[in-house]
């Protein structure tokens, strides 16, 4: 597989989604595929009324819950259809007909969650910030806001959240997809948060929905059952048939990342990768990060060179040394890697050391065609 660098001819992807997986973790899922715990049924023909499914289940809570230092009045929700979805379910399920939310709109995810919001709610855009995170004295939230939703990091744009501010009575909702299980939180500032699971997770299929008790029982009689926050609680996510496959991957990270130290050396490790990507960047003339110093992601490494001749150059001699899934999203273009928890070092130190040899033969390139 890709992430096993040390392998000459090893391709290593920095795909914004599904991220690599740890070989450990990739060994365990083609085991339970075979066979789940030595038995001639495979995980994938697990019932999620059973027992089997059930201890699943209940590992990865315990374990969500110990990593997270989640208090225990909040809900762990196993649900579908993307983070995209939840643009739209969480004013649905948070907010009472004329109630209204703050958003910070600090990209290309935070305007979708706005729009999507908007077809549902009244959204006030408290503040907006271009290549940065708006200092928060600069929020503008009205007094009848009944959450404030942000981003925690933007993939298309490069930026995130490094701290999250406590807004008092008003509680912050938050887009997680790319970084939650990065970090620590303190989870007292948040109402909600949600995640798609297929960047630092595993698989895709499962959203992972973090509620605090006290805000459900306020979803719209309008919304489907298995999208209904507070149905899906009472139910332990199982209102209709779960992601037994995906949330067993993530069950199987979860474990990972306590392995390997818990969030506090996961960050320290997410750093570590991205400030290697950064001194490539800074070090050369031929790149250019928008993104503000203070604000760049640690998990989503955005950059340009010069023109989109020279980008595509660095994609295909990338591609050639087995560097692959480096294109910026469609909507910004450039070079975008992607640096989610199983990403190995030597795979970032590998890609460093190919933007140095690039930067001198691009920049070449560059005056010979002046």
């Amino acid at each position: 597989m890709g992430q096993r660098c040390s392998d000459a001819a090893a391709v290593i992807s920095f795909a914004s989604g599904p991220g690599v997986l740890p070989p450990e973790v990739l060994d365990e899922v083609r085991e339970a595929v075979g066979g789940w715990h030595g038995h001639a049924r495979s995980i994938l023909e697990l019932p999620f009324g059973g027992a089997e499914y059930t201890a699943i289940q209940d590992e990865f809570e315990e374990d969500a819950r110990a990593l997270l230092s989640l208090p225990d009045d909040y809900r762990i929700l196993l649900m579908q259809g993307g983070a995209f979805a939840q643009f739209r379910l969480v004013p649905l399920n948070l907010l009472r007909p004329g109630e209204r939310a703050a958003y910070i709109d600090t990209g290309l995810w935070a305007a979708r969650a706005i729009t999507e919001a908007g077809e549902v709610c009244d959204v006030a855009v408290a503040a907006r910030g271009c290549g940065e995170i708006p200092a928060v004295q600069s929020w503008r939230l009205p007094d009848d806001a009944v959450y404030c939703h942000v981003t925690g990091n933007e993939t298309a744009d490069g930026i995130q959240f490094h701290a999250f501010p406590d807004l008092g009575d008003v509680p912050l909702v938050a887009d997680l997809t790319a970084d939650l299980f990065t970090h620590p939180l303190e989870f007292r500032r948040f109402g909600l948060v949600y995640a798609s699971a297929q960047k630092n997770l595993g698989a895709t299929g499962l959203t992972v929905v973090i509620v605090r008790a006290d805000l459900l029982g306020r979803t719209r009689a309008e919304v489907p059952a298995p999208l209904d926050y507070t149905r899906q609680a009472g139910a332990r996510s199982r209102v209709n048939t779960p992601p037994i496959f995906s949330v067993f991957v993530a069950g199987r990270m979860l474990k990972w990342l306590r392995r390997q130290g818990g969030l506090r050396l996961a960050a320290a490790r997410c750093r570590q990768r991205s400030a290697m990507l950064y001194r490539a960047i800074d070090d050369s003339r031929l790149y250019s990060c928008s993104a503000r110093p203070a604000d760049r992601s640690h998990v989503s490494v955005c950059f340009h060179l010069p023109d989109a001749a020279r980008d595509a150059l660095f994609l295909a001699e990338a591609r050639r040394r087995g560097l692959v899934h480096l294109e910026g999203h469609p909507a910004r273009g450039g070079i975008r890697a992607c640096l989610f928890n199983a990403m190995p070092e030597e795979g970032v130190a590998a890609l460093a050391d190919f933007m140095g040899e690039f930067a001198v033969t691009g920049a070449a390139c560059a005056q010979h065609d002046r």
